[in-house]
């Protein structure tokens, strides 16, 4: 038996509107839509957000993707001012000992973990 996706539910705080807005910005494509649970796509990533605001949650959740050069995307995400429109937090890229990071805390509070 071959597993074949994961797709992680992730939570869009209590601004469900502005989260899909913010993740259409990060470049995610919306696949479907079903009211309270969107299904998002780039690339070979996938994940469904949730109407759902619950910051212990949130603020406890993390979610890494592997992106192709960290200072691109990093560049990529600072000239569209997402913090400013969004109100998120944009970390500059980091060195971990995986490999180059780029952090942003969503509308939510959740942490993704950009690396290369």
């Amino acid at each position: 038996m071959k597993f074949l996706s994961l797709q992680p539910f992730v939570p869009s705080g209590r601004e469900f509107d502005k989260s899909k807005q913010f993740f259409q910005e990060l470049g995610f494509k919306i696949s479907w839509d079903g009211g309270d649970y969107v299904g998002f796509v780039r690339d070979n990533c996938r994940f469904v957000l949730q109407n759902f605001g619950n910051d212990a949650f949130a603020q406890n959740l993390m979610i890494s993707v592997t992106v192709e050069d960290a200072e691109e995307f990093w560049k990529e995400m600072s000239h569209k001012k997402l913090s400013e429109k969004f109100g998120i937090k944009l970390g500059n890229p980091t060195q971990q000992p995986c490999g180059k990071e780029v952090k942003i805390i969503d509308i939510a509070g959740l942490c993704w973990h950009f690396f290369q």
